[in-house]
């Protein structure tokens, strides 16, 4: 079958030469970005193989599985347990509705794992289908670079199995890290949060990113206290520093006890717990301690050296516009370049991969208006600009609309909790730059707004909108009244 392959910048018709490779491509790494890579470029004409550690709920140097961080250890699992700690919070809102629960109410944390666990299992044997039916040939073992052209698998028994491919992609995710702090073996990461034996009565986690709140908001929500510390004034560094202050305000709401500007410098194991110290001189027992500071790239076993694959100060593979590295036959796409860590990125890195190898339409990622969501409780979900930014790269003013309400669920639940949302426009050219909420049902709402960013719609759009009523998505389109004009350029930075 004759195929069109990018070859040195240019696509062109494949050639006798290249029937020499026993794989047009080889990826390393079977997650979002590489099963969907493989699966496109497969479904163009070329012959595929892929390469994934053996499976396992927590991840090391030698264990992952098919379906990478997000479907095993990541995003699925994590909004399971998500969705099992908001029935603590629906059960009390009930009472004020109508319904008399008379009875305890106990919640069976082993029952609630063992359901998580049954489904990123189905979910790692359907993207193994996925694989197959995509005619993709899978290896399961540890991938590494050899040469330009050559990937060594080495299997779970030991053996090493040597392949050539035209071209090689790199998809190999990251890993949570540790601080290097006095005890830092007690605490668990992510990965083992999701697989605890026993429900902590005490929680403390040390972050102020999206896996510290959610968190936080998970045990809290099973009954947990839950202790947060974070080095900034406000949670959420990055986002939209209003909406951060609403999600701080909901999480000490919801009793999660917010320490902001503090750090942990030791752990100890005790008989009563792990002992925790910080920076401020508190001393607080725990039973589960969680590092929420980061990942980094998975990239220090693949043997780059070889080839002189080359990498950022952080470990990630440095790749261009259409994600290839210095070396043209090898390819990143993922967390691993470092570039927007989101599953959704992934898979639209790993479809630009296979548009520009395999379907002779060279495709950039594109990373505007990339929507997102943080499933604290309530979530807080974005797209687009935040204020800071917009007041940052705008010439003119920026008009920021907001609107704070309580939500018509709890006017009869009784439950003190606002929904925040906000759009920022520029006000020269009416165009709306960036829209965020934080609430019940916040990403389902932005998802749909994103579409309309996406499109360039301007705020007269929204406005001309007819909205749903009673709902909180129509507070979207009936926000009239400015809430402020700020000029471009003001330089409106905090220290949060």
């Amino acid at each position: 079958m004759a195929r069109k392959m990018l070859v040195d910048g240019e696509v062109n018709q494949s050639t006798a030469e290249e029937t020499q490779f026993e794989f047009d491509l080889f990826v390393i790494g079977a997650g979002s970005g590489g099963v969907r890579a493989s699966r496109f470029s497969a479904q163009y004409g070329a012959k595929v193989a892929i390469c994934e550690l053996p499976f396992h709920p927590v991840s090391s140097e030698v264990i992952g599985g098919v379906g990478g961080t997000c479907v095993i250890r990541g995003c699925v699992p994590k909004k399971i347990l998500v969705y099992g700690s908001t029935f603590g919070g629906e059960i009390e809102d009930a009472r004020n509705y109508g319904w008399e629960i008379n009875e305890r109410v106990d919640f069976n944390w082993k029952k609630l794992l063992q359901k998580k666990t049954d489904e990123i299992v189905r979910l790692n044997g359907i993207y193994k289908r996925l694989l197959s039916n995509a005619g993709v040939k899978f290896f399961e073992g540890e991938g590494r670079i050899v040469g330009p052209n050559e990937v060594e698998v080495i299997q779970i028994d030991g053996t090493k199995l040597s392949y050539t491919a035209k071209h090689i992609l790199i998809a190999t995710g990251s890993r949570a890290q540790r601080p290097d702090i006095p005890g830092q073996e007690l605490a668990i990461t992510s990965d083992e949060a999701l697989s605890l034996e026993e429900l902590p009565k005490r929680a403390v986690v040390l972050g102020g990113g999206y896996i510290a709140v959610e968190f936080a908001s998970i045990w809290r929500g099973m009954g947990a206290t839950v202790d947060l510390f974070f080095r900034k004034e406000l949670p959420l560094r990055g986002f939209d520093d209003e909406m951060r202050a609403v999600v701080a305000k909901n999480l000490e709401g919801r009793g999660i006890i917010l320490h902001h500007g503090q750090n942990l410098t030791e752990l100890l194991k005790t008989e009563a717990g792990i002992k925790v110290r910080t920076d401020q001189g508190e001393e607080i027992l725990a039973d589960v301690v969680l590092f929420a500071t980061g990942r980094a790239p998975n990239t220090k076993r693949l043997n780059f050296e070889a080839v002189g694959v080359e990498l950022d100060r952080t470990g990630a593979v440095k790749v261009d516009e259409f994600s290839r590295t210095n070396i043209p036959s090898i390819w990143a796409v993922g967390d691993v370049t470092n570039r927007m860590n989101l599953t959704p990125v992934a898979l639209m890195e790993g479809t630009c991969f296979a548009k520009t190898v395999f379907g002779g339409k060279p495709t950039k990622p594109d990373y505007d208006n990339v929507p997102c969501a943080v499933f604290c409780i309530p979530p807080l979900s974005v797209v687009g600009l935040s204020e800071e930014q917009a007041i940052e790269q705008a010439n003119g003013d920026i008009l920021v609309f907001t609107s704070s309400f309580n939500p018509m669920k709890n006017s009869i639940s009784g439950r003190q909790e606002k929904t925040m949302m906000k759009l920022v426009v520029d006000a020269e050219t009416d165009k709306v730059l960036g829209a965020s909420m934080c609430g019940p049902d916040a990403a389902e709402i932005m998802q749909g707004i994103a579409v309309a960013l996406k499109c360039g719609a301007t705020k007269e759009q929204f406005d001309s909108t007819v909205g749903i009523h009673p709902s909180s998505a129509e507070e979207f389109v009936t926000m009239r009244s400015v809430t402020r004009r700020v000029a471009g350029k003001g330089k409106l930075k905090t220290n949060l």
